[in-house]
């Protein structure tokens, strides 16, 4: 039961060393080579099933009829688009290049990418609102499928990113991974004849949660590889990784601040904090440097070991006032 118990309040954490240890034993053990190549594929599918699972498990329990915005969506979105813009007018103005072209590019990523998908599986974990949050990560991926194409291009020329070709991309993918299990589960909860089924999945305790623990340990898995692979100097990559955190705790924290203005510090703070790291990997390698996607990759690490810190503490004062009471 004790080891059942640390499963529950650190799958966060384990997911992250599981995908982490898996890929190195399967990398650095000859014998594996053969099953590597089988378990690749089936892997790399498995992330949008996951994903795709995470989401409609959450958006079964929404009620759709409170998906309106609020004041501190506003302020968030200011704040991340206001650091966006300071970032590509620090390259374009000091004619960045190199290697700290890279950095710079790296911290972009993990400011640019949107809302994570799994945000409101934490923020309903820590107590926060449902509602607020889903309608947030909806507002993020739009104002990011604006963002990259506009931005990329100026300091990426090279990338050959046209405005409506990478927009249309983008917002296709948005589309597919948060679109497609909103009316899935808008459907199942409003078909009669899926009803039970609706009453099963929302009956089933933290579901969402363990299945965004099974998408982590891939997305790990990957960005070890990612790193594995990298051909850059250790050193360099390790300093990637300390943006990366810098970064992380900064976000984190401007969303708490904005948020306690409206009462709204765990929403606010996982909507500026918590990020989609697999968009932002797969934009970065596809249209910047692929170097520059060691910085959303580490910042998985970064982000996860923040919201298992957050949802222990929590736990642990809702233990407390049940205790007191």
């Amino acid at each position: 039961m004790s080891i059942i118990r640390f499963l529950k309040d650190w799958t966060l954490p384990v997911s992250i060393a599981t995908g982490a240890i898996v890929y190195l034993i399967f990398a650095y053990v000859p014998q594996l080579d053969a099953a590597a190549v089988f378990f690749d594929p089936i892997l790399n599918g498995m992330l949008p099933m996951f994903m795709f699972l995470v989401l409609y498990v959450t958006f079964c329990k929404v009620d759709f009829r409170k998906l309106m915005p609020v004041g501190w969506h506003g302020w968030v979105g200011a704040f991340q688009m206001l650091s966006v813009v300071v970032i590509v007018a620090a390259i374009l103005g000091f004619h960045i290049a190199g290697d700290g072209l890279i950095l710079l590019e790296a911290v972009l990523t993990c400011i640019i990418g949107p809302c994570a998908s799994a945000a409101p599986v934490v923020t309903q974990k820590l107590g926060g609102n449902l509602e607020e949050m889903t309608t947030y990560t909806f507002l993020s991926n739009f104002v990011c499928a604006l963002l990259i194409p506009l931005c990329f291009p100026l300091i990426e020329p090279g990338a050959g990113i046209s405005f409506f070709g990478a927009f249309w991309a983008i917002l296709y993918k948005v589309c597919t991974v948060l679109v497609a299990p909103m009316v899935a589960a808008y459907i199942t909860k409003h078909v009669g004849l899926l009803r039970r089924f609706h009453r099963w999945v929302v009956g089933v305790k933290d579901l969402s949660y363990y299945l965004w623990g099974g998408s982590l340990l891939v997305v790990t898995g990957t960005t070890v590889k990612n790193i594995v692979h990298a051909d850059a100097p250790a050193g360099f990559l390790l300093l990637i990784a300390l943006l990366g955190l810098l970064t992380c705790l900064v976000q984190f924290a401007v969303g708490r601040y904005i948020g306690h203005y409206f009462h709204s510090t765990v929403n606010a703070g996982q909507a500026l904090g918590q990020k989609n790291t697999t968009f932002a990997i797969w934009v970065a390698y596809t249209y910047l440097n692929p170097l520059s996607s060691i910085g959303p990759g580490c910042y998985i690490l970064w982000q996860n070991i923040i919201n298992s810190a957050e949802i222990w503490h929590h736990q642990k004062t809702e233990a407390e006032k049940l205790r007191a009471a």
